[in-house]
């Protein structure tokens, strides 16, 4: 019999993104959705986020956060990625977040997707736009990214407001999977020490009983944790397989 070269199983944490340099600040203000004012060494700047979530737990006066220097400032000079939590750091940029998905997809580390590769990004369904469809041998699969920040005690929530956009996804991708096509919902618990992700139900009750049919219809309901480790610069992975609780 030949020898075969079995892949052994990867162990976590596990590093995805690496940047030269994360910058320490203190959150000041949100100006708007999309900018907030930071204080770095004594001096106020304006942050561009990635993140339309309301952010209230996080985006507090002199709460510790972590910015990237913007490379083309322009309105914004800084890039806020993440806030303090239990020491390291809540990653709340959701791009970052996307771009972890595929590192650790190419990496091979999400134990539920072996040998899946990405096909395509922001595919057109009925009127919303999900976020990938990936591919191996097995078939396609369609799958779409929630950010859930929002602690509750060892929890990850999703979503800290109502949220009509997510509903629709989630329609989208029960569609897809009563008509025999593998699609899931990724919740990205992008905060250290959480043990499951829970929806919100008190932000949105429709999209908890959504959820609720969209695993009866065979959606599958996913979970990851990750956060930024600040002291390196880097975002861990820390469990590619979170446990999911619906009640």
């Amino acid at each position: 019999m030949k020898n075969r070269l079995l892949k052994s199983t990867p162990s976590f944490p596990q590093p995805l993104l690496h940047f030269k340099e994360i910058i320490p600040c203190q959150i000041r203000f949100r100006e708007n959705r999309f900018v907030v004012q930071v204080e770095i060494k004594g001096k106020q700047f304006r942050a561009h986020l990635n993140n339309t979530g309301q952010l209230r737990e996080f985006l507090t006066p002199g709460k510790l956060a972590f910015c990237l220097k913007r490379t083309k400032p322009g309105k914004t000079s800084h890039q806020l990625i993440a806030v303090e939590d239990k020491n390291k750091g809540a990653l709340i940029d959701t791009q970052l977040q996307m771009k972890s998905f595929e590192a650790a997809l190419q990496k091979g580390f999400i134990t539920w997707l072996p040998g899946y590769r990405l096909i395509k990004r922001n595919i057109r369904l009925g009127n919303s736009l999900i976020d990938y469809c990936l591919g191996s041998a097995l078939g396609e699969v369609y799958l779409e990214i929630k950010s859930a920040v929002l602690r509750q005690k060892e929890n990850a929530l999703y979503p800290d407001c109502p949220s009509l956009r997510g509903q629709r996804h989630l329609q989208e991708l029960i569609s897809l999977a009563e008509n025999s096509r593998r699609a899931i919902v990724l919740f990205i618990a992008a905060l250290p020490e959480v043990k499951a992700f829970r929806p919100n139900q008190k932000a949105d009750f429709r999209l908890f009983q959504i959820l609720t049919q969209a695993q009866a219809a065979g959606v599958e309901l996913r979970a990851m944790r990750l956060f930024l480790e600040p002291t390196q610069g880097t975002i861990v992975l820390d469990n590619p397989d979170l446990r999911v609780i619906l009640t």
